[in-house]
């Protein structure tokens, strides 16, 4: 069978390495095209169609600055698609490409599945109408889901979280605290890790943030987490100043030897919650009053991060558009590096309910053994 998978950032590649290893593993003869990234080409023995980095534009102004980039990408993936013919297309998130994608497969007749669901539960709801007319099969990665899909009359099935599974795989394979700190030329002291996010428009616009309010804790050391295909000199333009860079292969590998999080919110923020690491949470922008405004009446739940909307109340602090600035980030990081704090037990309390509701099911392997047993299925 032949297996089409479209991923367009650093998240959804790494979730779709381990669906092209479950699909490798159940269908021997598989043939993966895809477009993503390093991790994905390693699962399937061969370069991406496109690198991810060709695709990543982040926000209305950004790809509008890079409307003749975007259409010749998406351009580029129905012609792959079409050229390929596969049995199964399969979209990682990524809504606003990979959606257009799909509706152009599904009207030439090739089954289109949905793994780890766009976010429609929070804005652009009218999505689901697309969804329920060109997907065959949504697979949820979040517990909450179905339920919308089903009140929306639509369908999806959660087949479990792989985030649990990563972490706990890197956190049992994370190098000792002095192998790290030596690796790294890092003094041993306590550390606050600043995680702007992946994409060059969030590093601009949180990293100036977040180092502004870790110098409010001179006792412990700020280290930047560098995301993947994210070359340092963009941290150096966004003023990173003299705070290291830190890169290892997975990110608990980096968390299990910090004290605290700066996040951007995103999925960062539910693998800093299920290594266990305090966070603070945030999302700058362009910071603006109207744009909070904006967003607060477009968005359709009370919570914007990961672990909030899976617990559904607040277990980590909130700090958006004009609310992100550095004073509020460290009064709200304070107390969370105090172990013995109320704070800190509520969040990890938190952190215990969150892992609960995601459960341990197998999200990789169930989805692809779904796909693979109705591609074979419908060639029988």
């Amino acid at each position: 069978m032949h297996y089409f998978l479209i991923a367009g950032e650093a998240s959804g590649d790494l979730h779709g390495a381990d669906l092209v290893s479950a699909i490798r593993q159940i269908d021997r003869d598989a043939v993966i095209s895809f477009f993503g990234g390093d991790k994905m080409a390693v699962a399937a023995g061969h370069e991406p169609l496109m690198h991810y980095r060709r695709m990543n534009f982040m926000g209305f102004s950004e790809v509008l600055r890079n409307i003749g980039k975007v259409a010749a990408n998406l351009s580029a993936a129905k012609n792959a698609v079409e050229m390929a013919s596969p049995d199964a297309l399969i979209l990682i998130d990524y809504p606003s490409f990979n959606l257009k994608v799909g509706t152009y497969a599904a009207k030439l007749g090739i089954p289109v599945y949905y793994y780890i669901s766009p976010k429609i539960w929070a804005w652009k709801k009218w999505r689901i109408r697309d969804i329920r007319r060109y997907v065959r099969r949504v697979f949820s990665i979040l517990p909450f889901e179905p339920a919308f899909y089903r009140a929306n009359g639509g369908n999806a099935e959660y087949v479990g979280n792989p985030s649990v599974a990563e972490i706990a795989r890197q956190l049992a394979s994370a190098p000792s605290r002095e192998e790290f700190l030596e690796r790294h030329k890092l003094r041993d002291r306590p550390m606050i890790a600043l995680m702007p996010g992946s994409r060059r428009g969030e590093i601009r616009n949180n990293l100036p943030i977040m180092r502004e309010a870790s110098d409010r804790f001179p006792r412990y050391r700020a280290i930047i987490t560098g995301a993947p295909g994210v070359p340092d000199a963009v941290y150096a333009a966004s003023g990173a100043g003299t705070i290291p860079i830190v890169r290892e292969e997975h990110t608990a590998h980096i968390l299990c030897h910090c004290r605290g999080v700066l996040v951007t919110s995103g999925t960062a923020t539910l693998e800093t919650a299920l290594a266990g690491v305090p966070q603070v949470v945030m999302y700058r922008a362009n910071g603006s009053k109207l744009s909070y405004g904006i967003m607060s009446r477009i968005l359709d739940v009370e919570h914007v991060s990961l672990p909030n909307l899976i617990v559904g109340r607040t277990v980590v602090p909130e700090l958006l558009l004009h609310l992100c600035t550095p004073g509020a980030a460290a009064e709200a990081l304070a107390p969370l590096l105090d172990v013995e704090s109320a704070a800190f037990k509520t969040q990890m309390q938190g952190y215990a309910d969150m892992k609960a509701a995601l459960g341990d099911g197998d999200a990789a392997a169930n989805t692809a053994r779904r796909i693979v047993d109705e591609c074979m299925a419908k060639k029988a």
